[in-house]
C-alpha cells in the first residue's frame, strides 16, 4: 500500500527506528509509493448531510401535538410549560465567610 503523504512517511520512519515495524513493510511502502508528489497531510473528506425522514407514526404524533398547542389558550400553555407552577418556592440563605 502507497504512502498517502509525507507525514505518513515519516510516522513509518519512525516506526522503523524504533523497531516497531519491519524493514521489509517499510521498503514495500516506499517501493509502491515511487517518487510521486505526496501532500504535507491528507485531510479525510466531509461527510454529505444526510436526509432525516420521520416515521409515519411520529410524524402523525408531530402533527397531533401541533394541533394540541395551537388549540390551546395563553393562559394554559404558560402554566403548563413553567417548571415551577404549584411548588412553593423557598430562598437560600448564603454563608458569608468572616
Amino acid at each position: 500500500m502507497p504512502f498517502k503523504s509525507k507525514a505518513q512517511r515519516r510516522k513509518f520512519a519512525a516506526l522503523l527506528v524504533e523497531g516497531k515495524i519491519t524493514p521489509e513493510t517499510f521498503e514495500e511502502w516506499n517501493r509502491e509509493t515511487g517518487s510521486a508528489q505526496l501532500p504535507e497531510r491528507v485531510r479525510s473528506k466531509k461527510k454529505t448531510a444526510s436526509v432525516k425522514r420521520t416515521t409515519r407514526k411520529a410524524a402523525s404524533r408531530k402533527r397531533a401535538a401541533d394541533a394540541t398547542r395551537a388549540t390551546r389558550k395563553p393562559a394554559d400553555r404558560k402554566a403548563t410549560t413553567k417548571r415551577t407552577a404549584g411548588k412553593k418556592r423557598t430562598s437560600r440563605k448564603r454563608s458569608v465567610a468572616k
